[in-house]
């Protein structure tokens, strides 16, 4: 409890999806998508071997509404990811499919780079009975159709 209120702590890993920014301060996944739309080459820093586990908003939503709702998190700090991690190079390769719209390009501040991340969960699944259901691909997908549907808006 903390000035006599529950408290958990929530550590959402990497969400991405719809309302996300897609210039440079979006996410990767937000930035990729927009650029394949835009005919831009997917710009990876370094040699785009760092991975980060991708979680889908939708997801992302469901974890933090069940443990708002869980008396026994109190006091828990709890990870929400999928437990899978993928490579810039390969995530870049997933949206876009062609390594000729793929350029590597210096990574400015390669120290500062966390080179693994990937998320262990067992403790949402655990206290919330909570796994994340929407896959990489079709997160993808549904970004890609919300990015068409606001430009076509606009």
């Amino acid at each position: 409890y903390g000035l006599g209120l529950p408290v958990v702590i929530l550590r959402p890993f990497n969400t991405y999806g719809p309302f996300q920014k897609t210039d440079m301060e979006g996410g990767v996944v937000s930035i990729f998508v927009k650029r394949k739309l835009n005919n831009q080459k997917l710009l990876v820093y370094g040699d785009g071997t760092q991975t980060r586990d991708l979680l889908y908003v939708e997801d992302c939503a469901e974890f933090i509404i069940k443990a708002s709702e869980c008396e026994k998190c109190v006091g828990e700090i709890i990870n929400a990811g999928t437990g899978r991690d993928i490579s810039m190079n390969d995530l870049a390769m997933l949206i876009v499919g062609d390594e000729n719209s793929i350029e590597h390009i210096e990574h400015h501040h390669p120290q500062s780079e966390i080179m693994k991340l990937i998320c262990n969960s067992s403790k949402a699944k655990k206290l919330l009975n909570w796994e994340p259901k929407i896959s990489l691909k079709e997160g993808i997908l549904k970004l890609e159709m919300w990015i068409k549907e606001c430009e076509m808006k606009n």
